[in-house]
């Protein structure tokens, strides 16, 4: 079934012969010996590339509902003692470079039995790969409030205001929502949690100066464009946390209360499964932020990751 799965991905018996670490003639006579065995043929080996038969696209869908749940009762066996097995989570783009250095290291040194993969994928692909059952946990901005799915929220994070050098905002202690609206603001390209929390504080963007139109994945380039003087934007306190001290000072500036905050939690499909890893990695992860970030004051006005609110 492992050969046979491997031959759909690869759509060449070649290439899985390659990636199982077998020789093509061996692993070609196993699958002839599957076929034989289920009284079906799997795959068109007339059509390149290697084409899946109507009759062998529901028979490899249940292979690989077997072979999963056949490594998920080792992993059962492996966490009897301890945290243990093959863990597989995945990271949105917007939190990954901040919050992974707080806690893998940490958690790497405490479970030396766990191995850990870690993918960076946007928000509606971590929802897509729990429910396929191809990965164990996500960490996102939270809440989803999606059926099915479990949410452990670990900690908040505040958004700030980055302003451009000589700003009239920066004379004053805390930016409100109306006085970025007044702004040109540069924010998040579609598909990234960390748009839609902007847009549901500040609403939508005006355009921009000069006729210019661009949305960026990356913090880093947001904040050279506002350190140019080309508008203005806002930031999870870690990434600001990463600025020159003398940069923070002059550029950032607080939200008006209630404090908006992005919450960052752990997501789940199958509690039932991994409980120990899911536990061991909780933990880990709400210590690194509760040392970083410290306490939220209450009343914080979360925002929805999922609601545009433009």
């Amino acid at each position: 079934m492992r050969y046979a799965t491997a031959v759909e991905d690869a759509r060449s018996f070649r290439e899985a012969a390659d990636r199982c670490h077998v020789t093509q003639s061996g692993l070609s006579m196993q699958i002839g010996k599957l076929e034989e065995l289920l009284g079906v043929r799997l795959f068109d080996r007339g059509k390149k590339p290697l084409l899946v038969t109507p009759d062998g696209a529901p028979a490899l869908a249940q292979m690989r509902a077997i072979l999963r749940e056949t490594e998920r009762l080792g992993q059962v066996v492996a966490e009897v003692d301890e945290p243990a097995g093959r863990f597989r989570l995945g990271v949105i783009p917007t939190l990954s470079p901040t919050v992974l250095p707080l806690f893998l290291g940490r958690f790497a040194a405490a479970h030396p039995r766990v191995e850990l993969t870690v993918e960076e994928l946007k928000t509606e692909e971590v929802i897509a790969r729990l429910r396929a059952d191809t990965l164990d946990a996500g960490l996102v901005a939270t809440p989803l409030g999606i059926a099915g799915l479990h949410e452990e929220p670990l900690g908040r994070e505040r958004m700030l205001a980055y302003l451009p050098p000589g700003d009239p905002l920066l004379k004053k202690q805390s930016v409100s929502q109306a006085a970025l609206r007044e702004r040109d603001l540069w924010i998040m390209p579609e598909g990234h949690c960390f748009r839609s929390q902007v847009l549901s504080y500040c609403g939508a963007p005006r355009p921009h100066p000069s006729r210019i139109q661009f949305e960026s994945g990356s913090f880093e380039t947001l904040i050279r464009l506002v350190d140019e003087g080309l508008g203005a934007t806002v930031l999870p306190e870690l990434v600001v946390r990463g600025l020159p001290q003398a940069r923070r000072r002059r550029q950032v500036r607080p939200l008006v209360a209630p404090t908006p905050v992005r919450e960052i939690g752990l997501v789940t499909a199958r509690t039932h499964l991994r409980r120990r890893v899911n536990d061991a990695l909780a933990a880990a992860i709400r210590a690194g932020l509760d040392e970083a970030l410290g306490p939220v004051a209450r009343g914080a006005l979360v925002l929805d990751p999922l609601d545009d609110g433009a």
